[in-house]
């Protein structure tokens, strides 16, 4: 089977390959490499390539989206509360240990949940990549709160830092990993032994988020 990818050249010492959460293919080369050496490189990862394609927790094809029902769950911060759809009047949406909204705005309970999570996501977000960014001894632009429906984060050119609001479902220990990455990114443009080095040390515990990200990820993109 014939793999598409994309080249990304650096000055990166080691060659590596990506798959990322659109199912692109990407590879990261030394600028030394001519592109025929990278088709051979490409072919010999084939199989693992195909596994990582076809990686069903990563890439689900089985996720339903909500109905806004009582008794229907949603996450937030790692753990799931209960809706909870009521005859009386109700501002938006209502937290308090459980997700409550008006049966009168079922029809747009999904713009209701999407504008909670981003709220509640820049309020929590925002002190969090302030304080590590300080850390770091880094700034960045902006941080914004967007709909990134493949990827968790990511860093721009013009150092802005931004986030899928979808994040602010997951554990806060493995909301703080999302951000120190791309705020590294501000140092280390690569994943490379300094990358991770520079990640241990802000975030010592990033395998666990990492692996709950490669567990638990699907849960995170359930949309409404």
């Amino acid at each position: 089977m014939h793999i598409e990818y994309v080249i990304k050249y650096s000055n990166r010492k080691t060659f590596s390959i990506t798959v990322e959460r659109d199912r692109q293919v990407v590879v990261h080369s030394p600028k030394n490499l001519s592109e025929e050496k990278i088709k051979q490189l490409v072919d010999s990862k084939r199989e693992l390539i195909q596994q990582k394609l076809n990686h069903v927790q990563k890439y689900p094809t089985n996720i339903s989206a909500k109905e806004f029902v009582s008794g229907e769950s949603l996450m937030f911060l790692g753990k799931s509360y209960q809706l909870l759809v009521v005859e009386a009047e109700v501002d938006g949406i209502q937290f308090n240990k459980e997700f409550k909204i008006s049966k009168n705005d079922q029809s747009v309970a999904n713009e209701l949940f999407k504008k909670w999570y981003k709220k509640r996501a820049l309020e929590i977000i925002l002190p969090l990549a302030n304080e590590y960014a300080e850390n770091l001894g880094v700034k960045f632009s902006e941080c914004k709160i967007s709909e990134m429906k493949y990827r968790w984060g990511s860093c721009t050119t013009k150092n802005n830092i931004n986030f899928n609001w979808r994040i602010i479902k997951a554990p806060l220990f493995v909301i703080k990993y999302i951000i120190v990455h791309e705020l590294i990114h501000l140092i280390e443009a690569n994943h490379t032994a300094t990358f991770w080095n520079i990640l241990s040390i802000q975030v010592p515990d990033y395998q666990r988020a990492k692996d709950w990200l490669k567990n638990n990820g699907h849960l995170l993109e359930v949309d409404f």
